[in-house]
């Protein structure tokens, strides 16, 4: 594990294990946020929107700085939000 200004700064397991909960509810609820109604896509649109997510997420799932995972689950309540408000991110 690697150490910065005496802070670690590199994912261990347990942070791992600690945030894979987190991770995968955000995944399913930005997936099903895609498929509101109240979005202005059509079905391809949708289709590359979800592709996009998921592309996001398995890029996420290999990420091992603290910051960075931290950066990435804000992004995803950030997008969250935003599609709860029927507006595109």
């Amino acid at each position: 594990m690697a150490k910065a200004g005496g802070g670690l700064i590199w994912a261990t397991a347990e942070d791992l294990a600690r945030n894979r909960p987190v991770v995968l509810s955000l995944y399913r609820q930005i997936l099903r946020a895609l498929n509101s109604p109240e979005l202005p896509l059509g079905h391809a649109a949708r289709l590359a929107k979800k592709a996009e997510c998921r592309a996001i997420f398995i890029f996420g799932a290999e990420e091992r700085s603290l910051h960075n995972i931290r950066d990435l689950l804000d992004a995803a309540r950030h997008t969250l939000g935003l599609l709860n408000r029927g507006r595109l991110p």
